[in-house]
């Protein structure tokens, strides 16, 4: 059985290939201690994606994860009350209720000030040589748009909220619970705000949904959803864009290449998010039925994650260029999943794409000599959890 230990994650890309040598779907203990199937083929993901009996409700499975001291998210306990948590028709009601927040054309209006934020950190970092880009940039500009689109005030709570969210996403701990907690409650008191004092905002005009005379929105879903786009919002592409630097890192060409053909930018982040996604296993589905997936039986109650990772990989190119373990950012037309597939393909998606095309962009114009300050491979990565990232990205920004 494959067993994901912090090692294993920070060398997930080559882990997984050599796991999808044997086979699309294994049995594995994930981070979080339960055991489950991990799907690693890009043909099997899809079909396990959309699979009519692959569910969010975890009913099948919560006797033998209580077993073993694990809490499912569901409406009420943890995380849950969100869209990812949920299936039709409770899962359409929510996305519909957020969807016209996260559309292209109302992603394009926050362009100018995703430009400015950028410029705003990055002005602020020409005053070092060295700088942690993590805290220095990668963390700050996602964090900065999701609250201001939320309507998150200025504050201390903006600089918890990576800390919160990353806790959140982890394997289960006090710290974990405590963290969960903090993040709720805070959001709880803030939506209060805004039903009493509604601003232009996102959070204030979905709580007002919650006295809407159609009680499309009950409290505990609308929680739920705010602490879902807080993280939906920034963590994913905190570690999106620290990804795709630490790539550009190892391999340099590909960003000298970036910086003399800055049109490629678009077609670049499609690239990086094929290449090591920052959303590396889906949530949990749950079967509820016996199923075949590419050969595989699964049981009734059994857990399952897509490693979406491990499947952007093994998706299938257009013949011509590099092969898939190496970053090809003028790769035509990279497919992925980075974003999922089906009814729960990432809402933000739009959002994603503009701040790591502006971010990278700027990055690479605004600092020629760009480099690790230490050894690429020695680059901490997030030991457990859904998310792969770098904990921190130590630079140079100057040239010497």
């Amino acid at each position: 059985m494959l067993v994901v230990t912090p090692e294993f994650k920070a060398d997930s890309p080559h882990r997984y290939a050599q796991l999808r040598e044997h086979g699309p779907v294994h049995r594995a203990r994930l981070t979080s201690g339960v055991e489950a199937w991990i799907v690693v083929g890009y043909d099997a993901a899809r079909t396990a994606l959309t699979h009519p009996d692959l569910l969010k409700d975890p009913a099948p499975a919560e006797d033998a994860l209580a077993r073993i001291g694990f809490t499912a998210h569901r409406a009420g306990v943890g995380l849950g009350g969100n869209m990812l948590e949920s299936d039709p028709p409770t899962h359409t009601r929510l996305r519909r209720l957020v969807a016209g927040a996260f559309s292209p054309r109302r992603t394009q209006d926050l362009a100018p000030r995703v430009r400015q934020i950028a410029d705003e950190l990055l002005d602020a970092m020409r005053e070092h040589d060295e700088v942690d880009l993590v805290a220095a940039y990668t963390e700050p500009l996602p964090i900065t748009v999701i609250c201001e689109l939320l309507g998150v005030p200025e504050g201390a709570e903006r600089g918890q909220f990576r800390g919160w969210s990353s806790l959140a996403l982890s394997p289960p701990s006090e710290q974990q619970r405590a963290a969960t907690a903090s993040l709720i409650g805070y959001l709880a008191e803030l939506v209060a705000r805004k039903r009493a004092r509604p601003g232009d905002d996102l959070l204030s005009a979905l709580a007002q949904e919650e006295n809407a005379e159609d009680g499309r929105l009950t409290r505990e879903e609308l929680i739920g959803t705010a602490a879902l786009l807080v993280i939906a919002g920034h963590d994913t592409t905190v570690n999106l864009i620290g990804n795709a630097v630490v790539a550009l890192l190892r391999q340099p060409g590909q960003a000298e290449l970036l910086r003399a053909r800055p049109e490629l930018i678009q077609n670049a982040v499609e690239e990086f998010l094929r290449y090591d996604p920052s959303v590396e296993q889906s949530s949990f589905r749950y079967a509820h039925a016996d199923l075949d997936l590419d050969g595989v039986r699964i049981t009734k109650g059994d857990v399952v994650v897509v490693a979406l990772g491990s499947a952007s990989r093994d998706a299938p190119q257009q013949q011509g260029g590099a092969p898939a373990d190496r970053l090809d950012v003028a790769r035509a037309v990279p497919r992925h999943l980075a974003f999922g597939h089906g009814i729960h393909h990432c809402l933000g998606a739009p959002l994603a794409r503009l701040e790591a095309a502006t971010a990278i962009g700027k990055l690479l114009r605004r600092f020629p000599h760009l480099r690790a300050t230490g050894p690429v491979a020695e680059i901490p990565w997030i030991p457990g959890g859904m998310m792969r990232g770098p904990r921190s990205l130590p630079v140079r920004l100057t040239a010497g």
